[in-house]
């Protein structure tokens, strides 16, 4: 009976151990949740004083505190880290808030964020500043980038989509309201396409216009043309699109002028335009010419490109462009445009120079990870914005058939603007609707 009791005991925790395994490699939040969480908190409880004192994140008491501790408390006046004030677990690791002391700013704490990650054992550490004087670590307990899980609470709203996770297990989402203009660059089978295409599955939920630029005769985005107000497939209807929008610009600002105010948004919604996002496929088809012929075409679409990003933000009209290079061997106005554009997102380049173009001048800590994706990751970037900062993230794996469809259910959101209806891409037939068959009804004659 004893022997068979221990060969219980051994059994289960041998099955307990097999699960916790799986669950580390298969269910990583599961894992995360029973046995990660626990003993990260008491590692970083444990250790959290000692820590922050190797790494220099330690000042001086005050003079009140010294002068307490040395005569009222009887000890010896040591470093003052930062205050935690909240410790809060999530599904993928734990959040903390810090009070910094006077002498620390959060840039102190970024450059710590290497030693920290490893001093407590996490995947990474992000810090955030919250407001003045406080600050938000944000331990990811493994790596949410391996298999991407967007957040049940990422939904589109308000010309906000969410497109892809972050690096801390948050979602990354594209704010036309704060960065209207974007380039996104990305070599072959990086993941470029991805991001598109969960671009437009986010936007086509919304109340919004989608002008399609595709002069790769269409392949990316004939597909989702039940929810595109235009589409063109060529560089000289993409001209003339151009030259549509910018009157579209125009008219809109005559509106603005009209009503007395200088934004879009400012307007009643009674009157208020629908707002455009302007979806460009690949930009160097747009500024290639062949011949001197194309030359003045060229010079009609570079100027209404550049004069868009500089002033439709104001009316409603957003540039989202792609491609796999944009530097200044596109030719004249192209870094005048990419000047233009507020948020960069680069997935895996080809070289250095290209991740340079995209973060150089905006972001530029974030070049050497945008030159180190691997190429078994697609859909790995780095985003980034005019303000400094910077985030690695993922999309998630969408088929460009799930795409098709949600643009379909929401096919009854095209807006009427009767200027791009020259330019309305034909529906193609749904494969899963029914296929008309022959009436049932039998026709009965009507007599006078």
């Amino acid at each position: 009976m004893t022997d068979l009791t221990v060969w219980l005991e051994a059994t289960g925790v041998v099955a307990g151990a097999g699960t916790l395994g799986y669950a580390k490699v298969r269910a990583p939040r599961v894992y995360w949740s029973l046995v990660g969480m626990p003993v990260t908190w008491g590692r970083f409880a444990l250790s959290y004083r000692s820590t922050m004192d190797v790494c220099g994140l330690t000042v001086q008491p005050s003079g009140l505190r010294a002068f307490v501790t040395r005569n009222v408390a009887r000890r010896e006046v040591q470093p003052v880290p930062p205050k935690i004030r909240r410790v809060r677990g999530t599904s993928t690791g734990l959040v903390v808030t810090l009070r910094l002391p006077a002498g620390l700013e959060p840039a102190d704490l970024i450059a710590s964020s290497e030693r920290l990650r490893h001093a407590w054992g996490v995947h990474s550490v992000t810090v955030r500043e919250t407001r003045p004087g406080y600050v938000e670590l944000r331990m990811t307990g493994y790596d949410v980038l391996r298999r991407v899980r967007m957040p049940r609470k990422a939904v589109p709203r308000d010309m906000v989509v969410p497109v892809a996770l972050r690096e801390d297990g948050t979602a990354f989402e594209r704010d036309y309201r704060k960065a209207p203009m974007a380039l996104t660059l990305g070599a072959n089978h990086s993941g470029k396409s991805m991001y598109q295409r969960n671009l437009i599955k986010g936007l086509a939920q919304l109340p919004v216009a989608l002008v399609g630029i595709d002069c790769k005769r269409g392949v990316e985005q004939t597909a989702y043309a039940s929810r595109l107000s235009a589409l063109v497939t060529s560089p000289d209807d993409a001209a003339a699109l151009l030259g549509v929008l910018v009157a579209e610009m125009e008219d809109r600002f005559d509106l603005l002028s009209q009503q007395g105010v200088s934004d879009l948004w400012d307007l009643p919604v009674s009157a208020r335009p629908v707002p455009v996002v302007v979806l460009v496929d690949e930009v160097a088809e747009l500024f290639l010419i062949s011949s001197k012929k194309d030359e003045d075409r060229r010079e009609q679409i570079v100027t209404a490109l550049i004069r868009l990003a500089q002033m439709a933000r104001a009316v409603g009209i957003y540039l989202e462009i792609c491609g796999q290079r944009f530097g200044s061997e596109l030719g004249k106005g192209a870094t005048m445009l990419r000047a233009q554009l507020t948020g960069r997102v680069v997935h895996r380049v080809n070289d250095k120079q290209t991740a340079e173009m995209g973060l150089n001048d905006v972001a530029p800590d974030a070049v050497p990870v945008a030159s180190l994706i691997p190429m078994e990751r697609p859909g790995t970037a780095v985003a980034a914005d005019s303000s400094g900062g910077w985030s690695k993230i993922r999309t998630p794996d969408t088929s460009r058939e799930e795409v098709a469809a949600v643009c379909r259910a929401f096919a009854h959101l095209v807006p009427d603007l009767p200027a791009l209806k020259p330019f309305q891409p034909a529906v193609p037939v749904d494969p899963a609707a029914p296929a008309a068959g022959p009436s049932l009804v039998k026709p009965r004659p009507v007599n006078p």
